[in-house]
């Protein structure tokens, strides 16, 4: 059995392979060739913790795979990384363990921030004079790093509620190639952005109905378990468009799960990402249009990406 640490993991990891096994993988998903349970949550409130269990197996590969990803929000006050996480690969023969990755939850965030660029692809307005960045962990500045190849805009606006994560975050932006302006007032961020992606494990939304301008599509990737909400529901109601990862999954408990519930999306397109990869078009059909792509995260993910690291190996 391979026991692969986080350094040889991103050593093997590349962007562009892995892009495109995460688009097979959605559309294997969308034609129901993947068998993938239901997820497992665990929610720790006095630790500010949480943790998923996901696992799947695609319809005639050698392998299927275990992921176990936590995320404990108050951990950097401790010195310790927010994420941590490992995937076990099987054989789909034999049952036997084939590798352990222990990536401490990097390729969680990786194959996060990859599927941000692919709704960004399908997704995005035009012409894009700002992104706007909500949250300032290591997720938002992984979406950032992989708009690169989506968007030559390099304007950037930046919420977060505290100022020294502010800071900290437009450091490491500019060090990219991006001119950064921060805001602890989300409204203002939405008055200047075109592409807004949400990266908190937010309980209550950050993002209001009002404050985003026509034109704007917004990928939102932290409501990935029961309770959380980065958007407001009257907000998700005003979409003209929705990209969903997995309906039954954002259904359930992702950004569109309470309008959902509440019969409001009943004339809204809603379409799985794996449906419009399949069918190579874009979910934009007007520019005044406010699009949404609601990624709550799915297990065939870590299969295509731990299987692109093994491959590389």
């Amino acid at each position: 059995m391979h026991i692969l640490n986080r350094q040889q993991i991103l050593a093997a990891f590349d962007a562009e392979a892995i892009t495109a096994l995460l688009k097979q993988g959605f559309i294997a998903y969308s034609q129901r060739r993947v068998q993938q349970p239901p997820v497992q949550h665990f929610l720790f409130e006095q630790a500010a913790g949480d943790c998923c269990i996901k696992s799947a197996w695609l319809e005639g590969d050698e392998l299927f795979v275990v992921k176990v990803s936590a995320g404990f929000y108050r951990n950097a006050e401790r010195g310790l990384a927010s994420n941590q996480g490992l995937v076990m690969a099987f054989s789909a023969q034999t049952g036997e363990p084939r590798a352990l990755l222990q990536d401490e939850g990097w390729l969680t965030a990786l194959r996060t921030a990859l599927a941000g660029r692919i709704a960004a692809e399908l997704c995005a307005p035009p012409h894009i004079q700002a992104i706007g960045m909500v949250g300032t962990g290591l997720q938002a500045r992984l979406q950032l790093q992989c708009l690169k190849p989506v968007t030559d805009c390099r304007e950037v606006w930046v919420w977060g509620r505290n100022e020294q994560a502010l800071a900290a975050y437009r450091r490491d932006a500019e060090a990219e190639g991006f001119r950064v302006l921060t805001t602890q007032d989300a409204a203002e961020l939405a008055a200047h952005c075109q592409l807004i992606v949400t990266t908190t494990p937010s309980r209550e939304p950050i993002l209001q109905a009002a404050d985003i301008r026509p034109g704007t599509h917004i990928t939102a990737v932290g409501a990935d378990a029961p309770g959380k909400q980065e958007l407001a529901t009257d907000l998700v109601a005003k979409a003209d468009a929705l990209l969903v990862d997995a309906l039954v999954q954002c259904a359930d408990y992702g950004e569109i799960a309470t309008a959902y519930r509440q019969t409001r999306l009943t004339s809204t397109p809603i379409i799985e990402m794996g449906a419009l990869l399949a069918q190579g078009g874009r979910l934009r059909s007007e520019p005044q249009h406010i699009t949404i792509a609601d990624l709550t995260g799915l297990a065939i993910q870590d299969l295509q990406i731990a299987k692109g690291v093994l491959a590389a190996i």
